[in-house]
């Protein structure tokens, strides 16, 4: 008996200290929710920087979009209405009031998202008023274009070929500030 009383006593410390089937029940459930919690943030934390991602990407694409218009002046005005002379000057000198809005608006926010790229569209955007500058001034000094053979504009008149090295620069500190 003596044998027996000490297996009960042990029985009864064993059962003391090891945990109860609520115990490890709840145990579990809590290490399930705190890893099910961390994996939701991870998800969410993931998105969130994804999302973010995207709205620079498509803002950086505006920005360019909006280079591009303003490269695209000097063909325009020399392509415009000759029949309407004040018109024309009107409609288009608005396009390009709208468009240089736009194109200060994009070098100051790149500059503030990042120096890099906003560098590197200040330099786009200079080269481009220089170059397509230059080219607008000449076509609002030169008379419309009045026949469709005309419409084909040779590079001795419009030569903006210089600018893709910017472009290039531009597109370059994107893709090192989105890594």
């Amino acid at each position: 008996m003596h044998r027996q009383l000490f297996f009960l006593e042990a029985d009864s410390t064993i059962s003391e200290s090891s945990p109860s089937g609520l115990e490890i029940l709840l145990t579990s459930a809590l290490v399930v929710a705190i890893v099910t919690g961390l994996f939701n943030w991870f998800l969410a934390f993931r998105r969130s920087r994804e999302e973010e991602r995207t709205r620079k990407r498509e803002l950086y694409a505006q920005a360019f979009a909006t280079y591009t218009e303003y490269k695209e002046y000097p063909y325009v005005i020399r392509r415009r209405n000759h029949e309407k002379p004040a018109e024309e000057r009107i409609r288009i000198s608005e396009q390009i009031r709208q468009t240089q809005e736009r194109l200060n608006f994009f070098l100051a926010w790149t500059q503030v998202e990042s120096n890099p790229i906003g560098n590197a569209y200040a330099d786009l955007v200079s080269e481009a008023r220089r170059r397509a500058g230059t080219a607008m001034k000449a076509a609002w000094e030169d008379p419309p274009i009045t026949e469709d053979a005309h419409m084909s504009i040779p590079r001795s008149l419009v030569d903006l070929n210089g600018l893709q090295a910017y472009e290039v620069k531009y597109f370059k500190a994107i893709q090192d500030h989105l890594k």
